[in-house]
């Protein structure tokens, strides 16, 4: 689940995980990213992972730190695989990626990949890599440890929300360029990712790329159609960046908006259903930012400020599924207001292995858009970032990191319009707070050779929630059969009536997804 709970410790790592699904805003122009030819790498040398995992095998693809310098220093991308069952009918390999950016790929496999290799009827090898900078491939580390890393996050808020934390929040975060500055760090833009993907795909011993990547994972899947366009057998992405702001410094546009969408409909349904939170649901958050601004809530030995009650709030657009949880939390916080007073919280956690999604998260976003510099320009946009939503600056500010991070020169900005020599199929969800459905749809339109599939419900990643959008999938995956134009799956039950339908089927066929 996404709530914390009322003692005070929370799902730590993905929370400091959804801290950094940010992106920015202002616009760049870059001459497009020509691909570089490489000689074929050699065959890869598949093994026993360590840790034992049974069912999988790992390995290592060594790619060029720099593909502009193919014969130059190169760099190791960890690689996992489920093989396919039906060796008899083997189709090839099923690269996924799950988003992040900084995700890791070959977790993502290791929990997911037999469902998604009975899905394809077991005739692929699901393929998981961790890109370049991340996880087991060569990371990117601006930390010490776990430790020095929260202690740097633990010097300011999540984000500011007072005009006198924004200064102090902006120097901070810009001073993660000097710490993380590393050669790996210059070298670290989906561009980049996009080219080692296309020598996986070879050394892989596939004629053209079989491919699906959900949330940030669709942004390399519409890389890669628009750098190889003409080296797809089948490319399917869900929960759709729109690249035309990503890559433009744009996103803001779409975040400012999205997650208030999705927490209308949490509302609406929260009402609906007489869940914990309601009744006029909507009118209680309101009047709980009022009172947090104005004094934080202590609850279960935690403090909780306006920024983290956001931040929680925010949850709600990731997982429907967890919208009862969140609207416990959010109950007891607004109880708890009228009698809290400020004190401190001395809750810790334990010391964790160094995680560096938030680190890799940094490299891959700063690398492909071009952000303001100056702390003038981010004051400026967040004040339209605000106007959007309360959960704008939360989306915002946090790109500040990239203020002093140089833009990677061989990042690429379009244009996104190539015929492919497949269909792409785009899945867009109706209400999702972190890739909304216009991303989609935007895709859809640009990709003159693809077909959009939609889900009318809430939450994010189809696949992770619609056995329609799942089975469409799976059926595409096999066949490049498309469904039909036009073709939208239905929304599940309400989530807070509690039937289980749509808990349980993400938990039995989807991979868990970032952005």
């Amino acid at each position: 689940m996404f709530a914390k709970s009322i003692d005070g410790r929370t799902e730590g790592r993905y929370e400091r995980r959804m801290r950094l699904f940010v992106l920015g805003a202002v616009a760049a122009l870059v001459v497009p990213l020509v691909p570089v030819a490489h000689a074929a790498p050699p065959p890869l040398a598949w093994g026993a992972c360590a840790p034992a995992r049974p069912g999988f095998e790992c390995a290592v693809l060594d790619v060029p730190l720099d593909h502009d310098d193919p014969d130059g220093p190169k760099i190791p991308v960890a690689l996992t695989r489920k093989p396919a069952t039906d060796r008899a009918h083997r189709v090839g390999s099923l690269v996924f990626n799950p988003g992040g950016p900084g995700a890791s790929g070959i977790d993502h496999v290791w929990a997911w990949g037999e469902r998604m290799s009975a899905g394809v009827r077991g005739r692929f090898d699901v393929v998981g890599f961790d890109p370049r900078g991340v996880g087991r491939s060569n990371p990117l580390r601006c930390f010490a440890s776990e430790q020095d890393r929260a202690e740097f996050l633990a010097r300011g808020p999540v984000f500011p929300y007072e005009r006198a934390q924004e200064r102090p929040f902006f120097d901070r975060y810009r001073s993660l360029a000097s710490r993380c500055d590393q050669p790996i760090a210059r070298h670290m833009s989906t561009a980049d990712v996009v080219r080692d993907l296309d020598l996986l795909r070879q050394v892989l011993g596939d004629r053209e790329l079989t491919y699906f990547g959900t949330s940030y994972g669709s942004y390399i899947g519409t890389t890669y159609a628009n750098l190889f366009p003409r080296n797809i057998r089948a490319l399917a992405i869900d929960g759709v960046l729109d690249p035309v702001l990503w890559s433009g410094g744009r996103q803001i546009s779409s975040d400012r908006r999205a997650t208030a969408e999705v927490l209308d409909e949490f509302f609406r349904l929260c009402d609906e259903a007489a869940c914990a939170f309601g009744p006029d649901s909507k009118k209680r958050w309101q009047a709980l930012l009022v009172s947090v601004r104005a004094r934080p809530i202590v609850l279960g030995g935690q403090t909780w400020t306006y920024d983290r009650v956001v931040e929680q709030a925010l949850f709600a657009g990731f997982a429907s599924e967890a919208w009862p949880d969140v609207a416990a939390v959010l109950d007891q916080l607004s109880d708890a207001a009228a009698s809290s007073p400020p004190e401190a919280s001395e809750a810790s956690e334990a010391p964790e292995p160094y995680d560096n999604f938030f680190d890799a998260n940094l490299g891959t976003t700063c690398a492909d858009t071009e952000f303001p510099r100056t702390f003038e320009a981010y004051r400026a946009i967040s004040r339209y970032a605000e106007a959007g939503s309360e959960f704008g600056p939360y989306w915002w500010w946090s790109t500040s990191a990239c203020a002093d991070w140089p833009t990677s020169p061989d990042r690429y900005t379009g244009p996104w319009s190539a015929r492919t020599s497949a269909p792409v199929l785009v899945v867009g969800t109706r209400f999702d707070g972190s890739t909304d459905l216009r991303g989609a749809q935007a895709v859809a339109r640009l990709l003159p050779n693809s077909r959009l599939l939609e889900y009318a419900g809430w939450g994010h990643i189809a696949y992770r929630r619609s056995r329609c959008a799942a089975d469409h999938l799976h059926e595409y995956l096999l066949s490049g059969a498309l469904p039909a134009a036009g073709t939208v799956c239905p929304a599940n039950p309400n989530p807070f009536l509690g039937t289980g339908s749509e808990h349980d089927f993400r938990r039995s066929t989807a991979p868990a997804g970032n952005r």
